[in-house]
């Protein structure tokens, strides 16, 4: 069988040692003779395994003793209004920085909530962050929420934003374990599965506990109310247990091999290396700053859309999936998330300069 590189943005490649382990044990999880896709998630095997995914995820992020970890069903969508529900209390206005599509996307759904103000903006082109010198007041918000790293543009933040005494709130959907966060730093940190954690289906939460004492919206769904998630140790309802499961055996493939030092390491050189191609060249283009270029999604165009059309399919017949760029941008995107091997991006490489060769 050929092996197949996976660039795709989300649902992602995952690590192949996880998947065989996932397959070897799907009919018969912990010698259960049954699969954990089919057990109680209240039965004593279940909640260690909970416990144990909570224990290796806080290692691997030092996370404080003062932050409630919560794997909730929903994906980011979700967080988009249970961010503003629970956290808006009494203050009558949020700050947003808008560096991409997800950041717009956020603060627009926040402004059902409250008066939205985007204190920062890199519209309409998203290609770069704004200095932060530049960014307006935000003093008298409930938090400041930005994404970490934009999967459409291809934008990524190379340093944690000046929050001051105001909350800051964070999705890092797309590079969540990708490197070393300072957790402490943040009021809130959320991040769906299908990218660095597991398959789709689950998100995370991180949230300081001082944050659950604001007063959530009069109407918030039960299901959004992070208190009662917190309460009930994420099992309000039945959570997504063969994602978390996963998840579980994503955060201890990342253990065993080093850690996410580790693992910002090799994801550097894997950007790098491909970065250093695209400057190397005027066949491909990447618009986006140098200082903001995102580790995770590489994106790029061709000299005409026909070209990109034809890239992605011959690409696809080489074993290199998954490159079609997002629909509201269109082009080439390369997501090289901590599964994807540095053989995949080199493979990739020397498929783009059979192609340019052969097409020019």
């Amino acid at each position: 069988m050929k092996t197949i590189f996976n660039f795709s943005a989300g649902p992602a490649m995952m690590p192949s040692d996880v998947m065989l382990q996932a397959q070897k044990e799907f009919l018969n999880w912990n010698n259960m003779g049954v699969s954990v896709a089919e057990i109680s998630h209240r039965s004593q095997p279940f909640m260690d395994l909970a416990n144990q995914s909570i224990k290796d995820l806080r290692e691997l992020l030092s996370i404080p003793d003062n932050y409630h970890v919560l794997f909730l069903p929903g994906g980011s969508r979700t967080q988009f209004s249970a961010i503003p529900m629970n956290l808006l209390s009494d203050y009558k206005n949020l700050a947003y920085v808008q560096t991409g599509h997800w950041g717009k996307v956020a603060a627009i759904e926040a402004q059902r909530y409250a008066n939205v103000a985007i204190i920062a903006n890199s519209e309409p082109g998203f290609t770069t962050i704004p200095d932060e010198k530049t960014w307006d007041d935000f003093s008298d918000a409930a938090y400041l929420h930005y994404v970490d790293n934009e999967t459409i543009q291809g934008v990524e933040f190379d340093f944690i934003p000046d929050s001051k005494n105001v909350p800051l709130i964070c999705d890092m959907s797309s590079n969540f374990l990708s490197r070393p966060v300072d957790v402490s730093k943040y009021g809130l940190i959320y991040a769906c599965s299908q990218k660095n954690i597991s398959i789709a289906g689950i998100t995370i939460v991180i949230i300081r506990d001082d944050l659950l004492n604001r007063t959530p919206h009069p109407a918030i769904p039960s299901m959004m109310n992070y208190a009662l998630h917190v309460k009930h140790g994420s099992m309000y309802n039945t959570p997504p247990t063969f994602a978390w499961y996963f998840a579980g055996l994503v955060f201890q493939w990342l253990k065993n091999r080093g850690g996410l030092k580790a693992m910002a390491k090799k994801n550097a050189e894997k950007a790098d290396k491909l970065y250093a191609y695209l400057d190397s060249q005027d066949y491909y283009k990447n618009n986006v700053h140098k200082n903001c270029r995102s580790r995770m999604n590489v994106i790029f165009n061709l000299p005409t859309v026909e070209l990109e059309a034809e890239f992605v399919k011959a690409a696809n017949s080489e074993g290199l999936i998954g490159l079609k760029g997002h629909k509201i941008i269109g082009g080439i995107r390369a997501s090289i998330y901590n599964a994807m091997p540095i053989e995949g991006v080199e493979k990739l490489i020397e498929f783009m300069k059979m192609f340019s060769r052969e097409t020019r």
